[in-house]
């Protein structure tokens, strides 16, 4: 069992256009989707579509809409009481696939239902392989909670996956001496802040073939404790570094259609091949042909099965040197 845990999901609403945005005009919609999403609803929903078996984990009313989407979705959750609605995020996706994300902050989250919160995680982490705790914080949950999680997870026999960014990301960064998760899935930008380095650099060198800096990135992370980094990199791929070794990946040729979702599909995949004990490469392998595969998809929609292309995806590996 796969537990995702999402302390500020959304209602995601996304609204493609066939032209190119344009501020302070009128412009017509060709399609609007409304699904429930957060990073880790993501990584659910992306699992139980490939028939892996998984658990959403997230603070929201049982009568609240966003709890009403998600059954409908067939996918298996705990939500934990609090007293405001979910969010409504937008994202509006232009033709060439560009997407513009507005995101509202999130309902608070009061000190009663972030201890109950915190105890359904070490509960339903009991009985997992995984633990994945992805997404921003809401108000009323401190910057430093996803590293106490995986510092209270470490006794356990689970594996903890983290992906998020800005201050939750720098306060787990900072106890990495303490407890680092097993796995972290920044993208360029995150891996720039993480590792004090330019993500213009780290950007510009990737999307030129040239993986090395952020392998230097991914590596000076493993050496203080994290269990792998998938550095995920949009159209110029990923890589992944773990204590073996570093592997590069490029991803398939693709008309994209909506980047909503494609890094948490990412990590759907890579997680999907964890758990048949497939290697780093294949890992990565999936992690990639899942990206992809999201990308080329239409709004919020995450890829099944079907729609993952792994042979199109290829991988080499890297030198390592810090």
């Amino acid at each position: 069992m796969i537990i995702t845990v999402t302390p500020n999901p959304s209602l995601d609403r996304t609204v493609t256009l066939g032209s190119p945005l344009m501020r302070g005009a009128v412009q017509r919609v060709d399609s609007v989707t409304v699904e429930p999403g957060g990073k880790g609803i993501n990584v659910a929903r992306a699992l139980t579509l490939a028939g892996v078996a998984a658990e959403a984990v997230l603070p929201a009313a049982d009568s609240d809409p966003f709890v009403s989407a998600l059954r409908g979705l067939a996918v298996p959750f705990f939500g934990v009481p609090i007293s405001e609605p979910v969010r409504t995020n937008l994202a509006i996706t232009e033709s060439d696939g560009t997407t513009t994300k507005l995101n509202e902050r999130g309902a608070v989250v009061d000190g009663d239902a972030l201890s109950a919160l915190t105890r359904c995680v070490l509960a339903k982490a009991q009985g997992a392989s995984w633990v994945v705790l992805s997404g921003s914080l809401p108000p009323g949950i401190p910057a430093g909670w996803y590293a106490e999680i995986v510092s209270l997870l470490a006794p356990l026999d689970c594996r903890v996956a983290v992906d998020t960014s800005e201050a939750p990301l720098a306060a787990l960064s900072s106890g990495f001496d303490v407890a680092a998760p097993d796995l972290i899935k920044p993208n360029a930008e995150e891996l720039a802040d993480l590792a004090g380095a330019s993500v213009v650099e780290l950007e510009s060198a990737a999307a030129q073939g040239d993986m090395s800096a952020v392998v230097t990135a991914a590596s000076a992370l493993v050496a203080r404790g994290v269990g792998a980094v998938l550095a995920t990199l949009g159209a110029a791929g990923a890589v992944l570094v773990d204590g073996a070794g570093a592997w590069a990946a490029t991803p398939p040729p693709i008309v994209p259609r909506s980047t909503v979702g494609a890094g948490d599909a990412s990590l759907a995949g890579y997680l999907r091949a964890a758990v048949t004990g497939a290697d780093a490469p294949q890992r990565l392998q999936m992690a990639v042909a899942y990206g992809s595969a999201a990308a080329a998809l239409p709004g919020s929609a995450l890829p099944t099965p079907a729609h993952v292309d792994l042979d199109a995806v290829r991988t080499h590996p890297m030198k390592v040197s810090l």
